[in-house]
């Protein structure tokens, strides 16, 4: 009896996460589709809230207090300026030094009126790192759409991140004897590792093939199976020195924002950087 209500528990939740899956990669090509306006809202909405849930994670270590508001603003400001291609990387640096400024001035008058009390450093170091962690690559995905095959370029992005995700999981399920990072994620496994690196190099080279690119872009594939992983493993780490399990509870099925789009924030990084400086 206690078996049956498992088996109807684990269906549920399959489901439950299969229908969010569908209507999350709906909304995200619908997006990439249609472009401009459409995809830059979309993001923008991802990487804000992704970035709150990772300011709520920061505040449950004690001793840490932090100043999301300042960290709001200006990735709101990073994003709209994301859609103009002039003077992008002075003014994304500019920003960054704003940002500092602005927690400092904020801990100026906290310690003032509190009579000694401020926490200046972690104030400044969780609130830019949420912008450079989450805000920034979001800035980079943004841009990659306005190249003269950016639609494309960021359909490729996201069905190697999707079919390294699926790899993973499959690969580590049925074969998965060797563990990765047990202290990070006890479940990654060195099979799933290797089996999400194929799925997402298989998936890069059947883009290839449809939209007509050319070979080096083979690439992507590498730096979804590879980067999309760490990033992962990389929030995973967070949720462990923060004592939680998922950055919330948002989409049903699979936690926070974050939980669901952690992997494509180094993969949309190291993408644009490579198609910008390298490519």
């Amino acid at each position: 009896m206690a078996g049956s209500r498992n088996d109807r528990a684990e269906k549920n939740e399959f489901q439950l996460r299969t229908f969010s899956s569908v209507f999350i990669v709906l909304i995200v090509l619908g997006a990439i589709h249609y472009g401009g306006l459409a995809w830059t809202v979309v993001a923008s909405l991802i990487a804000l809230i992704s970035l709150a849930e990772y300011y709520r994670l920061l505040s449950r270590v004690k001793g840490i207090k932090l100043s999301p508001g300042i960290g709001y603003i200006f990735s709101l400001i990073f994003l709209i300026v994301a859609t103009r291609e002039s003077a992008q990387a002075i003014v994304l640096a500019m920003l960054l030094s704003l940002c500092v400024f602005a927690v400092f001035t904020v801990e100026i008058f906290k310690r003032q009126f509190s009579k000694g009390n401020s926490n200046a450093v972690y104030n400044a170091g969780g609130i830019i790192s949420g912008i450079l962690y989450i805000t920034v690559p979001w800035v980079c995905m943004i841009m990659l759409r306005s190249y003269l095959v950016g639609r494309e370029i960021l359909i490729t992005l996201f069905f190697c991140t999707w079919a390294c995700d699926v790899g993973a999981y499959i690969g580590g399920k049925a074969f998965g004897s060797i563990k990765l990072c047990e202290f990070v994620s006890p479940g990654k496994t060195v099979q799933g590792f290797v089996a999400g690196i194929i799925g997402s190099l298989l998936v890069s080279a059947a883009t290839i093939y449809y939209f007509g690119f050319e070979r080096n872009m083979i690439i992507i594939g590498f730096i979804c199976g590879i980067a999309g992983q760490v990033g992962d493993l990389a929030e995973s780490l967070i949720k462990r020195e923060t004592g939680q399990k998922d950055s919330s509870n948002l989409i049903p099925g699979h936690g926070g924002m974050l939980d669901r789009f952690d992997s494509i924030l180094f993969n949309g990084l190291i993408t644009y950087l490579v198609l910008r400086i390298i490519l």
